[in-house]
Protein backbone atom coordinates (compact mmCIF):
# COMPACT_ATOMS: atom_id res chain seq x y z
CA UNK A 1 0.00 0.00 0.00
CA UNK A 2 2.86 2.22 0.60
CA UNK A 3 3.99 2.15 -2.92
CA UNK A 4 0.26 2.54 -4.18
CA UNK A 5 0.07 5.72 -2.16
CA UNK A 6 3.72 7.33 -3.29
CA UNK A 7 3.38 6.36 -7.00
CA UNK A 8 -0.32 8.01 -6.90
CA UNK A 9 1.35 11.17 -4.81
CA UNK A 10 4.04 11.29 -7.09
CA UNK A 11 1.87 11.49 -10.33
CA UNK A 12 -1.21 13.33 -8.78
CA UNK A 13 -3.33 10.37 -9.00
CA UNK A 14 -5.74 8.57 -6.74
CA UNK A 15 -6.29 4.82 -7.04
CA UNK A 16 -9.41 2.53 -5.24
CA UNK A 17 -7.60 -0.09 -2.91
CA UNK A 18 -7.22 -2.93 -4.13
CA UNK A 19 -8.88 -6.18 -2.86
CA UNK A 20 -6.77 -8.38 -4.12
CA UNK A 21 -2.64 -9.22 -4.88
CA UNK A 22 -3.40 -8.88 -8.46
CA UNK A 23 -5.72 -6.01 -8.31
CA UNK A 24 -2.42 -4.10 -6.39
CA UNK A 25 -0.17 -5.26 -9.05
CA UNK A 26 -2.53 -3.72 -12.10
CA UNK A 27 -2.75 -0.30 -10.20
CA UNK A 28 0.79 -0.23 -9.63
CA UNK A 29 0.92 -0.92 -13.48
CA UNK A 30 -1.04 1.41 -14.39
CA UNK A 31 0.67 4.46 -11.52
CA UNK A 32 4.09 3.45 -13.70
CA UNK A 33 2.67 3.80 -16.82
CA UNK A 34 2.10 7.15 -16.10
CA UNK A 35 4.40 10.10 -16.19
CA UNK A 36 5.42 11.89 -12.75
CA UNK A 37 3.89 14.68 -12.14
CA UNK A 38 6.11 18.26 -11.08
CA UNK A 39 6.38 19.44 -7.71
CA UNK A 40 4.97 22.56 -9.16
CA UNK A 41 2.00 21.18 -11.17
CA UNK A 42 1.25 19.30 -7.51
CA UNK A 43 1.41 21.95 -5.99
CA UNK A 44 -0.55 24.57 -7.87
CA UNK A 45 -3.41 21.69 -8.50
CA UNK A 46 -3.43 21.47 -4.18
CA UNK A 47 -3.83 25.26 -4.19
CA UNK A 48 -6.58 25.27 -7.17
CA UNK A 49 -8.77 22.00 -4.97
CA UNK A 50 -8.21 24.36 -1.91
CA UNK A 51 -9.37 27.63 -3.07
CA UNK A 52 -12.16 25.86 -4.98
CA UNK A 53 -13.26 24.15 -1.51
CA UNK A 54 -12.94 27.55 0.38
CA UNK A 55 -15.49 29.13 -2.51
CA UNK A 56 -17.77 26.37 -1.83
CA UNK A 57 -18.64 26.93 1.64
CA UNK A 58 -19.41 24.58 4.59
CA UNK A 59 -23.01 22.99 3.48
CA UNK A 60 -22.44 21.37 6.67
CA UNK A 61 -22.77 23.88 8.88
CA UNK A 62 -25.75 24.44 10.97
CA UNK A 63 -27.71 27.18 9.71
CA UNK A 64 -29.48 30.46 11.95
CA UNK A 65 -33.17 29.22 10.88
CA UNK A 66 -32.28 25.77 11.78
CA UNK A 67 -31.76 26.27 15.92
CA UNK A 68 -33.90 28.22 18.64
CA UNK A 69 -32.29 29.36 21.74
CA UNK A 70 -29.44 29.63 22.96
CA UNK A 71 -26.78 27.39 25.07
CA UNK A 72 -27.87 24.62 26.87
CA UNK A 73 -31.62 25.21 25.91
CA UNK A 74 -31.09 25.41 22.14
CA UNK A 75 -33.00 23.15 20.12
CA UNK A 76 -33.83 22.31 16.17
CA UNK A 77 -35.99 24.96 15.17
CA UNK A 78 -37.17 22.92 11.83
CA UNK A 79 -36.32 22.10 8.28
CA UNK A 80 -33.81 24.85 6.69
Amino acid sequence: MRLLRRLAAERGRSFAYPGTARAASEEIERLLDESKSSRAERHEEERAVREAMSRRGDAAAVGDKEISGYGSSASWGGRP
